[in-house]
């Protein structure tokens, strides 16, 4: 898969929150939690609060002209934060989460430290994630 990093924006905002709806609500349903993005509108709203902040760097990847993933680095603190990272559920495991983060970590690698703020998963061939 052709991955292509660059900076969001604002057009960018409801299909980041749709894709960050559909991800956490993909890995919820599989293990039976209460997903962390209670809704589509609340999704796309916290994407247009993070690239709506000039101390949060807001990324997208992009597959043949089509975003299929975003990232986010809090730089209000000298402990950088990551995320959330969310990728389309139809293209996870294929490189652009690891893109993602490769791009945050590279511009927070002279910082104090950085953390990721989410639950991490790995995805497993049967569509689900595991710990």
């Amino acid at each position: 898969m052709d991955i292509h990093i660059r900076p969001m924006r604002q057009e960018d905002v409801e299909i980041c929150g749709l894709i960050c709806y559909q991800a956490f609500k993909n890995s919820a349903d599989c293990h039976n939690f209460r997903p962390d993005q209670p809704s589509l509108e609340f999704s796309i709203q916290l994407a247009q609060s993070c690239f709506a902040n000039p101390q949060i760097f807001s990324i997208v990847a992009e597959s043949n002209g089509k975003i299929i993933g975003s990232n986010y680095l809090s730089e209000y603190d000298i402990v950088r934060a990551v995320g959330p990272l969310a990728i389309d559920p139809n293209v996870q495991s294929e490189g652009a989460g690891r893109e993602l983060m490769k791009v945050v970590i590279k511009r927070a690698i002279h910082s104090k430290s950085i953390r990721l703020v989410q639950n991490a998963w790995e995805h497993n061939k049967s569509g689900c994630f595991v710990v």
